[in-house]
């Protein structure tokens, strides 16, 4: 997993460098899981998500945003994807645990995915994307 935190004025900037398409994407849903809880997640139940988008940048926003959807309405906290994309179609099996306020509470509340900025690029390291997390 490769991401880092880049300055931003109001929200929080993740900078995502990946081999693959499907690392950068799963690294993208670990970077989004450690700002809202922290690092301490554990992978005690499983769950799946499909989303499907015309374009690989929405794609990505989509797939994020059902992650934060999830996450409030169901409680879970996530602490592994493996992704899987053909074409439009994004399979994703997912590892998390119950919310816990005493273990998870130590983040900070992301109200949802921008997509200013938001482009994926690919060159011969691989590829990179930096996503704005509202915060």
């Amino acid at each position: 997993m490769s991401y880092e935190e880049v300055p931003h004025t109001a929200d929080v900037k993740i900078r995502i460098h990946a081999r693959t398409l499907e690392e950068l994407f799963s690294d993208a849903c670990e970077a989004l899981m450690t700002v809202m809880y922290g690092t301490s997640r554990k992978g005690i139940m499983k769950r799946e998500i499909t989303v499907t988008s015309p374009h690989i940048d929405s794609l990505l926003l989509d797939f994020l945003s059902e992650i934060l959807f999830i996450s409030d309405v169901e409680g879970i906290v996530f602490s592994k994807a493996v992704v899987h994309i053909a074409g439009q179609n994004l399979s994703a099996e997912m590892e998390g645990e119950p919310f816990s306020k005493k273990i998870h509470a130590k983040g900070t509340e992301v109200k949802g995915i921008s997509y200013t900025g938001l482009s994926i690029r690919h060159d011969a390291n691989g590829y990179m994307v930096d996503i704005v997390f509202d915060v």
